[in-house]
């Protein structure tokens, strides 16, 4: 039997990418995607769609009814730049929506729950390099304090009342499929776009700042085997550490200037230098790696080769 899955957010960055993917997976017509509003994209124009507001529980519940949804994507939330600018709005977005999903699952309304954590979990006390999966968090951001949070609910969920909710703390995220959307890892997608129009790029962060990073395509594909994984094999239900390459805006230039020789970069840090400074710089995924056999494909090299073939 295949999911009848719910996707909340489904226009989002990660969202537009794996509405496709579980489409091609399950078929179009078991993927049911929403959002706030209704686009003239793909994702809207593929396949069943719903406006719907990830604040409204009873929107929620009446889709969840209508189209016997089994899994939810709970893909709504501000990241991290744009709730800086709005802490109350990120805040009750970020939870509220966990919780009506979470409400559901507890009501054996849906059989299972998939919500994205992030590394801005981790804060400046948190160890930087290989940033172990139990450690020090003490978040200074809001989206990092909202993904804590939601990280300590899902646990009680599942401990309190059996919720099968599965999560893992993207690193960044780059895809050549969908603009940047307002986190401070942005930069190493925005990168791209100014090579390839401006062969110029001004930096917001410092040309040191290493942060983990990860192509869509490993996220999407993590955040589908963790779904797809036997429930005896999750055994942490927080949030899984996720990692695939680390690097710096200096590294990241270097590689452009491989395929477009005449590419510079400046810098001029800007409040988001601040959020990257209280992160980690590498992430330890080990736990990921045993419990559910998580393995990334892309590396920086074949990253950058594959984000410029597609944008250009």
């Amino acid at each position: 039997m295949n999911p009848k899955i719910l996707i909340i957010g489904a226009c989002g960055q990660i969202g537009t990418e794996l509405t496709q993917k579980l489409r091609k997976l399950y078929g179009t017509d078991n993927v049911i995607a929403s959002d706030i509003r209704k686009l003239n994209t793909d994702v809207v124009n593929s396949g069943p769609f719903e406006v719907v507001n990830a604040l409204d529980f009873n929107q929620i519940e009446h889709l969840v009814e209508v189209h016997q949804i089994t899994d939810i994507y709970l893909m709504a939330a501000l990241l991290s730049a744009t709730a800086e600018k709005n802490p109350a709005f990120a805040w009750d977005l970020n939870m509220n929506s966990l919780f009506h999903v979470l409400n559901l699952a507890k009501a054996k309304k849906i059989k299972k729950i998939f919500w994205p954590s992030s590394i801005a979990v981790f804060g400046p006390t948190t160890p930087k390099e290989n940033t172990p999966q139990y450690t020090v968090m003490e978040p200074s951001t809001v989206y990092g304090i909202s993904k804590q949070a939601g990280e300590r609910w899902c646990e009680y969920y599942h401990n309190i009342y059996g919720v099968d909710v599965r999560s893992i703390r993207y690193p960044g995220l780059i895809s050549w499929s969908t603009p940047p959307g307002g986190g401070t890892t942005d930069y190493a997608v925005d990168i791209f776009y100014k090579a390839i129009a401006d062969k110029k790029y001004e930096c917001f962060l410092s040309s040191e700042t290493k942060m983990p990073m990860m192509y869509m395509d490993d996220a999407i594909d993590a955040t589908i085997n963790i779904m797809k994984a036997p429930a005896e094999k999750i055994k942490i239900h927080s949030s899984y550490n996720l990692a695939a390459m680390s690097f710096t805006p200096t590294e990241i230039a270097a590689e452009i200037k491989k395929h477009i020789p005449e590419f510079e970069i400046t810098y001029n840090p800007d409040f988001r230098q601040k959020i990257a400074d209280s992160w980690p710089a590498s992430i330890d995924d080990s736990e990921a790696r045993e419990d559910w056999d998580w393995k990334h494909t892309f590396d920086l090299e074949t990253m950058t080769k594959d984000m410029l073939e597609h944008l250009g």
